[in-house]
């Protein structure tokens, strides 16, 4: 039987077609935001395990580190430091990903209370790393 989501819900799609690029920078900053926010809930609810502590404070830095890093993509000065910092963007995402699953391998917390926080974190990953390949052509 499924845990109950206790707010750790997910994001609809959202269709960036209309969007202008301000539009586009602004919720996803937004929604980069909210994943970090998500990920010190996921924190917050851990057992006090050294190894549970220990991979949430990993999250935390690296969700936090991957929002952070967006709001200097918005600020670049040049076409290769927007890039730069993207990749870092992108990067601390994945890594925040890979916290999650760890805390699910591990048995700290079932896939199911994290599968939403996942997909969200999936989408904009994809996202991402879809407007750094279209930077770099």
């Amino acid at each position: 039987m499924d845990e109950p989501d206790d707010n750790l819900v997910g994001e609809a799609f959202v269709n960036y077609t209309n969007h202008t690029k301000g539009q586009f920078l602004d919720d996803i900053e937004r929604r980069l935001k909210q994943f970090m926010i998500r990920c010190v809930n996921v924190y917050r609810i851990l057992s006090k395990a050294y190894d549970a502590q220990h991979f949430g404070r990993q999250l935390i830095r690296s969700s936090s580190s991957a929002a952070a890093n967006f709001r200097a993509v918005r600020r670049a000065r040049s076409q290769k430091e927007y890039f730069a910092k993207l990749s870092i963007t992108i990067e601390e995402l994945d890594e925040s990903l890979f916290w999650l699953e760890t805390l699910i391998f591990t048995n700290h917390v079932p896939e199911s209370r994290l599968k939403d926080l996942m997909d969200e974190g999936y989408q904009i990953l994809k996202i991402l790393a879809k407007s750094r390949k279209t930077v770099s052509d």
